[in-house]
C-alpha cells in the first residue's frame, strides 16, 4: 500500500509540472500564467477537483508515443467562484503546444457534458497552438465533437471562456482576451502571407485590439491573466447558473428608493447637445456596480450588467456621446445579441433610449442595415424576460420601435419630461410636410415651432398608451425597481414553433 501511496503522489507531482519546469519559465517569460496557475486564480482557494490528471494519448504516429505527458495538455475539473459550481477547462501549453488530440478532447468534452448535465457554467481557458496535426482526421473529428457541445449547451449554461482558439470560444457566451498575448484566427500570418502576399503581425491580425474593436469577437480585453481572471470571476457573480435559475441576488445596502436629484440636469438644453448615458446607469444601479459588455466595439449603444435590489438586469442603452446614439450595423449586432444571451438566462432588461434613428449612408445600406437593424428588433421582440424601458430624450423613426418599445412587447415603457418621440426631428419633419414653403423662411420657422410643441414631447404617445408614465428623472431608480418587482413572476404563453429564424 505505501509503494502505490507512493506512486500515486509521484505520479502527481508529475502531473502538476505539465510540460517541465522549462517550459513553465518559458511561459512564465512571455507573461504568461500556467493553466494551473489559471485555474487556481480563477477559482476560489482549494475548490477545485480535478478529473482526468492521468490521461496520456494513444497516438504512435510520428513517434507520437515518444512525447506523452499526463494530462495531455488540458487540465480538468471543478470548483466554485465565491461559493457557486462552475466546470473548468484550462488548456496547456507548456504540453505540446496545449494542441487538440483525441483524448485530450474527450477531456473537455466530459466537463461540457457534466456542466449541462448539472446545470452549471463551463469556462474555457485557451491557450493552444491548435489541432495537433500528427494525429490527422482524429483531431479534427475531436474539435467536432467540442463545438457539437458548445452548440448543445447553447442557452443551457453560460459558456466562457479567455484566450485564443478560434470555433469553440467563438460559440461561447463570453469571450475575454489578454492584450499582447492572446491572438485568435483562422489562417495565420505566414498562411495569409502566402494566399494574399499582405504582411501582417498576429496582433495586428487577431490580437485582442483587433477583436475587441473591430471584429467584435472578443467582449473584453485586458492587460494581464490575473486582471482578466479577475473581470471573469466579477462576470460571473452576475450570472445564473442555468437557463432554469433565478438571476442571482446579491445582499445590498443600496436603498431601492434612493433619489438622484442630479438626474434632473443631465439632459442639456439644447437637444443636439451629448451627455453620457453611463452616468444614468451608474447612478440608477445598486452601488454604481456595472459590469460592461463589448465596451470598446460600437460604442454607440451600452450593454451590461448591474443590479436593481440584488439582482441582475441587463442593460441596454443608446450612447449620446458617440454618433449621437444613433443605431448602426455593429451597434445593433451587439445590442441583438446581449439581449438574446439575457433572454436565454431569465435576466430583466431595463432600456434607456435616446436615438435619433439608423444611420444613413451607402456603406451602412450596403453592409446590410435593413437586415442587422432587424436582429434588434427580433431580439427585443421574442424576449420573454420582465423589459422596462425608460426614453430620456430623442426616439425617431424606426428606431424608436427597435428600441424595446412597447409595439416590441415591452412591459413597461416610462418617459422622462424631455422624450422627443416623432418620427424624425422638427426640422427634417417640416422640410417635408412643407416643402412648397421652403422659400419663406418666416413660414418654415413657425412651421417648426409647430411640429415641435405638437409632436416633440412625450405626451401624444403617452395618450395613445404607448408610454405608462411619464416620471421625474430622479425618481427612475425606484420606478425601475418597482416595475420589475410588478414583473417578478411575468409568464409568458407562447405559439408552439421548433425554434425562431432570427435573421442572421
Amino acid at each position: 500500500m505505501k509503494q502505490i501511496i507512493h506512486e500515486l503522489e509521484s505520479r502527481r507531482e508529475k502531473a502538476k509540472l505539465g510540460g517541465g519546469k522549462a517550459r513553465i519559465e518559458a511561459q512564465h517569460a512571455r507573461g504568461k500564467l500556467t493553466a494551473r496557475e489559471r485555474v487556481e486564480l480563477l477559482l476560489d482557494a482549494n475548490s477545485f477537483e480535478e478529473f482526468d490528471m492521468f490521461v496520456e494519448h494513444r497516438n504512435t504516429d510520428f513517434d507520437t508515443d515518444k512525447n506523452r505527458f499526463p494530462g495531455d495538455g488540458v487540465v480538468t475539473g471543478w470548483g466554485t467562484i465565491n461559493g457557486r459550481m462552475v466546470y473548468v477547462f484550462a488548456k496547456d501549453f507548456t504540453v505540446l503546444g496545449g494542441s487538440t488530440s483525441e483524448w485530450h478532447a474527450q477531456k473537455i468534452c466530459k466537463i461540457q457534458d457534466m456542466a449541462m448535465q448539472n446545470g452549471a457554467p463551463c469556462i474555457g481557458l485557451f491557450d493552444s497552438g491548435g489541432a495537433r496535426i500528427q494525429e490527422g482526421v482524429g483531431s479534427l473529428a475531436a474539435y467536432g465533437e467540442v463545438f457539437k457541445r458548445n452548440v448543445l449547451a447553447s442557452g443551457v449554461v453560460p459558456q466562457l471562456c479567455a484566450g485564443g482558439d478560434v470555433y469553440s470560444p467563438a460559440m461561447t457566451d463570453f469571450i475575454f482576451m489578454v492584450r499582447d498575448t492572446s491572438y485568435m484566427f483562422i489562417t495565420g500570418p505566414d498562411v495569409v502571407k502566402t494566399v494574399t502576399h499582405e504582411d501582417v503581425t498576429p496582433e495586428q491580425l487577431g490580437g485582442a485590439k483587433v477583436h475587441s474593436t473591430k471584429s467584435s469577437v472578443a467582449d473584453g480585453a485586458y492587460d494581464n491573466d490575473v486582471i482578466c481572471l479577475e473581470e471573469m470571476r466579477r462576470l460571473y457573480d452576475f450570472l445564473p447558473l442555468n437557463n432554469r435559475d433565478k438571476a442571482p441576488t446579491w445582499p445590498t445596502q443600496d436603498d431601492p428608493r434612493r433619489e438622484e436629484m442630479s438626474l434632473d440636469t443631465l439632459i442639456p438644453e439644447n437637444p443636439n447637445k451629448p451627455y453620457d448615458m453611463k452616468e444614468l446607469i451608474l447612478k440608477v444601479a445598486d452601488e454604481g456596480d456595472f459590469f460592461e459588455i463589448g465596451e470598446n466595439f460600437a460604442k454607440n449603444i451600452i450593454t451590461g450588467f448591474g443590479r436593481i435590489e440584488g439582482s441582475t438586469v441587463g442593460f441596454v442603452a443608446n450612447q449620446p456621446m458617440v454618433l449621437a446614439g444613433v443605431l448602426d450595423n455593429d451597434a445593433s449586432r451587439k445590442a441583438a445579441r446581449f439581449v438574446r444571451f439575457c433572454d436565454c438566462f431569465n435576466i430583466p432588461l431595463v432600456t434607456f433610449v435616446d436615438v435619433p434613428g439608423f444611420l444613413p449612408g451607402i456603406s451602412q445600406e450596403h453592409n446590410g442595415i435593413i437586415k442587422h437593424g432587424a436582429k434588434l428588433l427580433f431580439a427585443f421582440t421574442e424576449a420573454t424576460v420582465p423589459k422596462v424601458t425608460v426614453i430620456t430624450r430623442k426616439a425617431y423613426g424606426g428606431a424608436y420601435d427597435v428600441m424595446a418599445s412597447k409595439h416590441m412587447r415591452a412591459d413597461v415603457n416610462y418617459a422622462w419630461p424631455s422624450a422627443q418621440i416623432a418620427v424624425m426631428g422638427a426640422k427634417g419633419a417640416v422640410e417635408i410636410i412643407f416643402r412648397n414653403e421652403r422659400g419663406n423662411p418666416d413660414a418654415i420657422a413657425e412651421r417648426t415651432k409647430e411640429y415641435e410643441d405638437r409632436f416633440l414631447n412625450p405626451f401624444v404617445a403617452a395618450s395613445r398608451g404607448y408610454i405608462d408614465d411619464v416620471i421625474r428623472p430622479h425618481s427612475t431608480r425606484w420606478r425601475i425597481a418597482r416595475s420589475l418587482r410588478m414583473l417578478k413572476n411575468k409568464q409568458v404563453a407562447q405559439i408552439w414553433k421548433k425554434h425562431d429564424n432570427i435573421p442572421l
